[in-house]
């Protein structure tokens, strides 16, 4: 340790003169020297702020008009913090409702809304999906006589009012319990149930909002009861049901660019649904049977609109694949991939993933639900939650609905209440609600994604080869600029790399202090320091709350023009290259890896910067690696991120042989290995060998507290000569989950 260095590593000397506190400036001459550099403190708002306790959603209970536990309604968050349900069928008396009713998120309040114009008639298991920030569009569904449905209904949710617009072009085949999405002004319909005899749908069409024209129908996956979505330009299926009944794990993808159908005004054409009218079918979902005469449109509020009885035709007419490049992936199984087969699952997407809520169900343990996301640009599943830091296994959840930025989602439903005979039963209200801040979990939310396809990404991936001209880009070419090339007028030093702390007393940053007055602290002019950073005071001021106020308040870093960060060279330089671009992501040069990103989070929990800290947690959750993660488990704790402590820790468990041999796992201090190998649970083990080839039928390949079976035998395969898996590498053994991919 150099002599010259105090407790925090950093070589600082106290001024000569005066205490101050903080917003009050050194004013005294001679108390600051133009050739000292001043010592950035720590936040007042870090020093005040105390340790977050672990996140955990609560459960609130609802009032007013709370709707019956209805089956296959629409349940769709349209903004100003509502939720509107429509339509759907009471599971106990068979009743299908139109009823509208909103949910104020804010007073956990239901209303029956009052509603006027062209009311649609009573559905269940149609899509309703926001446009334009204050319309529902109401597609398809079944009405009361089971009859399957291919109307169009707008609700103008500012004035609770129902129209109807003039369809053109070919109506497609009138279904159910399908899945809608928009997109570029479009209305993509995919799959469903339809037909005399019921049958699942393999098609996509779509309805053009700006002319009311119906596209064609193509082929593209049998689905029904799924979830759709769109993300890089495709349109992408998941979960629900194929044609043999049973739940899919298959991901599909359809490239909705490369294709001038999907872009084209869709052509006049016959409508598939006038070929095929042969009534009402005779058969019923609930073993009644429905009645055969049809309602005329307009009778009452509670018929079908004009365009909607229709189309229970039976004919399968063979139809072209749909243009553009198809791509579908299958998981079979791995440690992270939910198991569709158990459990209530909802899936949503946010953030450039596929969220998988796995809910307590009569089918599923509680300790096997889980909170899940597929990164749908690396085809990985990983595993945000376990499901006792979620879900309460008393309740029961029926609908899932998110915001549009992707960084909130609510389940609704209700609490099992015993009965008098001891079973338990299900109120038949949707009483309940559970609110997830879905940040908490490391996503980033839509506004912040970079989506492929798009030509100025909010967070630029590769400011070096970027030749977009934002203004990020055109920033990010001053820093670190001498002062004749950019007019930089400010410098900022930072430790030396070499610089080696003592093992129990770690960096300023993450000291909590109490918010008393300080002593203003300057290096020694001995101090060994990192070489000079050339920054805009400009820049610094309108990115950097703290350095703004202190500045602002002529402390002596106005004076002198200097300041010393005691955080290593490449964690400051990283830190200040966000100020000017608003991007972690990797650069060469500017932030290299997940070492500078977990010293990053440290000091948006410093500086308390909520932004920056979204983006760490975000990427070393996604990028977490054997070589970093007991470093990330050490800075998530220093930064009181608990999720990310978590997660971190479960994967040095995993991973526990290979990460005990990294560089990063032993420049931990004492006290942390200590604390992390007490993570560890009191009765717990570590096992190998033969034991471990055992153990290795069960659980997915990864057990106790590392490695697997198929990797213990390709090793001990390896070093006998033979092969086992010669075509996958360690780390493509470690990381497949049974994909296959078409």
């Amino acid at each position: 340790m150099n002599p010259q260095q105090t407790g925090t590593g950093s070589g600082l000397q106290q001024a000569n003169s005066g205490q101050f506190n903080f917003g009050q400036g050194i004013r005294t001459p001679g108390s600051v020297s133009s050739n000292n550099t001043y010592l950035m403190p720590t936040s007042p708002s870090k020093r005040a702020k105390m340790s977050k306790d672990s996140y955990k959603p609560k459960i609130a209970r609802t009032c007013g008009q709370r709707p019956a536990c209805l089956v296959n309604a629409s349940v769709t968050y349209c903004g100003n913090n509502q939720i509107y349900a429509f339509g759907g069928f009471d599971q106990y008396t068979d009743e299908v409702y139109n009823h509208v009713l909103r949910l104020e998120l804010d007073i956990l309040q239901w209303t029956l809304v009052d509603n006027y114009g062209d009311i649609p008639g009573v559905r269940m298991g149609h899509t309703a999906c926001l446009w334009q920030g204050s319309k529902l569009l109401v597609y398809g569904g079944e009405n009361e006589h089971r009859e399957y449905l291919s109307d169009l209904v707008i609700y103008d949710l500012k004035t609770s009012h129902w129209t109807q617009p003039e369809i053109r072009g070919s109506i497609p085949k009138g279904r159910a319990r399908h899945a809608a999405a928009v997109y570029d002004d479009k209305l993509f319909v995919v799959g469903g149930l339809a037909g005399t005899e019921t049958y699942t749908l393999d098609e996509i069409c779509y309805l053009d909002l700006k002319t009311w024209t119906w596209s064609r129908s193509w082929s593209f996956v049998p689905r029904f009861d799924h979830s759709t979505w769109i993300w890089g330009g495709r349109i992408w299926v998941f979960g629900g049901l194929g044609p043999d009944m049973e739940r899919t794990g298959e991901l599909w993808s359809l490239d909705l660019k490369s294709s001038p159908a999907f872009r084209s005004v869709p052509a006049f054409g016959v409508s598939e649904s006038t070929m095929e009218r042969p009534g009402p079918s005779p058969r019923s979902h609930f073993g009644q049977q429905p009645q055969t005469q049809h309602v005329p449109a307009g009778s009452s509020g509670y018929a079908a609109n004009s365009s909607s009885v229709q189309v229970r035709g039976s004919s399968l007419t063979a139809k072209p694949v749909a243009p553009g490049a198809i791509a579908s992936t299958k998981f079979i199984s791995g440690p992270n991939v939910p198991s569709p087969a158990q459990g209530t699952h909802f899936h949503c997407y946010s953030s450039g993933a596929l969220l998988d809520f796995v809910t307590p169900a009569g089918t599923i343990r509680p300790s096997e639900c889980n909170l899940s996301a597929l990164e749908l640009g690396a085809q990985q599943w990983q595993k945000l939650a376990e499901g006792p830091e979620i879900f309460d296994p008393s309740y029961r959840w029926h609908y899932c609905a998110i915001n549009e930025d992707g960084t909130k989602a609510w389940l609704l439903g209700c609490a099992m209440e015993p009965s008098e005979n001891g079973a338990a039963n299900f109120e038949e209200y949707l009483s309940d609600v559970i609110s997830l801040d879905l940040q908490e979990f490391g996503l980033l939310g839509n506004d912040l994604t970079w989506e492929p396809g798009t030509e100025k990404p909010k967070t630029p991936v590769n400011h070096a080869t970027s030749k977009s001209s934002s203004l990020g880009s055109n920033l990010a070419a001053m820093f670190d600029q001498s002062p004749e090339a950019s007019s930089s007028d400010f410098i900022i030093t930072a430790n030396k790399e070499d610089q080696i702390e003592d093992d129990d007393v770690p960096a300023a940053s993450s000291f909590t202090t109490i918010d008393a007055p300080q002593t203003p602290q300057f290096l020694s002019a001995s101090a060994r320091t990192s070489a000079p950073i050339h920054v805009h005071k400009l820049i610094l001021q309108a990115r950097w709350p703290h350095f703004n106020r202190m500045y602002n308040s002529q402390m002596s870093e106005f004076h002198t023009k200097k300041l010393h960060i005691q955080e290593p060279y490449t964690v400051v330089r990283a830190f200040l290259y966000y100020l000017y671009t608003d991007s972690i992501e990797r650069h060469p040069e500017y932030c290299p890896g997940l070492a500078e990103v977990a010293g990053l989070l440290v000091m948006s929990d410093v500086y308390d910067m909520p932004e920056l800290r979204l983006q760490c947690v975000h990427r070393l959750s996604r990028e977490l690696d054997v070589e970093h993660a007991a470093v990330v488990w050490e800075r998530a704790g220093t930064a009181n991120e608990e999720w990310l402590r978590r997660r971190a820790a479960t994967y040095c468990l995993t991973h526990w042989g290979r990460v005990v041999r990294t560089e990063g796992f032993k420049t931990l201090s004492r006290r942390s290995m200590i604390e992390l190998m007490e993570v560890i649970d009191v009765d717990g083990r570590v096992i190998g060998g033969e034991e471990l080839e055992v153990v290795g039928g069960f659980g997915g390949g990864k057990f106790g507290v590392g490695g697997s079976g198929s990797e213990a035998a390709r090793r001990r395969a390896t070093a006998q000569g033979g092969h086992v898996g010669d075509e996958m590498d360690e780390n493509e053994v470690q990381d497949d989950e049974g994909m296959e991919i078409n």
